[in-house]
């Protein structure tokens, strides 16, 4: 019914800077949250940044001053700048939307796939 499809992930090296894409696609009526959560090895998922269908946007601690979420409602895509990545950010990275189904005009979130993110030297 709705796929998000993920983007931009790749290996990069402390300080350096990644900018991940998020598309969705399918029976969309309308678009509310947006975010971006992480995931490593034997830890839960956490919240980096969510963003409101008007442009509001929160931030965990961990990449505040460092990442910007920002979006395209015309596009129905959520994006994540991620500058001065620490190795600490290695995970990998999803987005989440709240949608709005044509179908039924009910509210259901939806995942992206996941992309990996690694920063090592």
């Amino acid at each position: 019914q709705v796929q998000l499809v993920e983007s931009g992930g790749g290996l990069v090296q402390p300080g350096g800077s990644l900018r991940l894409s998020c598309a969705a696609s399918g029976m969309i009526g309308n678009i509310n949250a947006m975010g971006w959560y992480r995931q490593t090895q034997g830890k839960q998922r956490e919240l980096v940044a969510v963003i409101s269908r008007g442009g509001d946007t929160n931030y965990a601690d961990s990449g505040k001053g460092r990442f910007a979420i920002s979006r395209d409602n015309h596009a129905n895509t959520v994006y994540l700048q991620m500058n001065s990545l620490k190795p600490e950010d290695t995970a990998v990275y999803y987005c989440k939307m709240s949608v709005q189904l044509v179908t039924t005009w009910q509210w259901n979130d939806y995942w992206g796939q996941g992309t990996q993110v690694t920063v090592s030297s």
